[in-house]
């Protein structure tokens, strides 16, 4: 398979740059620093694919290993809900120098921690397109295509630029060009509110998560005529001298609950290589199959 080498916020990592079916995928984990937990980590990822129907891509970066682990990076997604992490980014970017109002404040809230469709159609109207794009353009998110007319649900991710927007996030320095995108004090709100996701909405890359890592996510959920349920997580996570992100898109799946099983079974390999020493905790709550509203309904067969 090619290879080449993927800029990531300022460094160089190796990866896989072409999606692929879960059944060929061959994630590759590399680390300069930590070359044995690379090694174990992507065998695990392997593990955690075998087997699975549909299309799954894996995105991940340990900050302090400087470990890379990348399976179908380039491959687009509808997003779901999750590209509501792009439009409250977009929309702080907005509000830098004025301060958000009260409105926006309820709005990315509901957005982000409910997952609230209404709010995020406003958002959406109220930025525009172009705000959204320079977001996108100054995050380095070349692959990203937002979604037509207000279907921003459709808008076209990878979990290459997903990655991207989550490193972005979780810096901690103030580098020039960090604070043009976004300032240390719009990361940490937009943190904070993926750290208060409701319970309901919190399975996918939090599975397994030791004790002590403090958890940040946003998921997407959407069933489609073509490719059937979408199914997506975004996740980072620190605390325990811990400072990693792990996107997983999923499509092809044949209920919503499989393309959670198949995220959880990656995110659970990872965070037991990365924390081992640590027992992790590996609790699947019951989901109820519904859309999460984020494109017009269309039936699937056999749903």
């Amino acid at each position: 398979m090619p290879m080449r080498a993927i800029a990531v916020s300022g460094g160089l990592v190796a990866g896989l740059i072409v999606g692929v079916p879960a059944a060929a995928a061959e994630p590759v984990c590399t680390s300069e620093i930590s070359p044995k937990i690379a090694k174990r980590l992507s065998g695990e990822i392997r593990s955690a694919l075998r087997g699975r129907s549909g299309t799954i891509s894996v995105a991940l970066y340990d900050r302090e290993r400087h470990l890379s682990c990348w399976v179908g990076a380039s491959r687009r997604y509808d997003s779901a809900s999750t590209v509501k992490v792009t439009i409250v980014a977009a929309l702080l970017r907005s509000a830098q120098k004025r301060g958000l109002t009260a409105r926006e404040k309820s709005l990315a809230r509901a957005a982000i921690t409910r997952s609230d469709n209404n709010a995020t159609s406003a958002l959406w109207s109220q930025l525009g397109r172009a705000r959204i794009q320079r977001l996108l353009d100054l995050a380095g998110m070349k692959s990203t295509r937002l979604g037509p007319g207000g279907l921003w649900g459709l808008t076209q991710i990878t979990a290459h630029d997903e990655l991207r927007l989550l490193m972005l996030l979780t810096r901690k320095d103030t580098a020039k060009y960090k604070e043009k995108v976004l300032t240390a004090r719009s990361r940490r709100y937009l943190l904070g509110l993926m750290h208060s996701v409701t319970p309901s909405q919190r399975w996918g890359t939090p599975a397994g998560v030791p004790k002590g890592v403090s958890v940040h996510v946003k998921n997407g959920w959407l069933p489609r005529r073509t490719h059937g349920w979408r199914v997506h997580s975004l996740g980072t996570f620190d605390g325990r001298k811990r400072d990693y992100m792990l996107v997983v898109l999923t499509h092809g799946n044949s209920s919503m609950s499989y393309g959670i099983r198949s995220i959880e079974r990656v995110a659970h390999a990872a965070h037991s290589a990365l924390n081992p020493e640590t027992s992790a905790r590996f609790l699947r709550s019951p989901v109820e199959e519904i859309s999460d509203g984020s494109a017009p309904f269309e039936p699937v067969d056999g749903w």
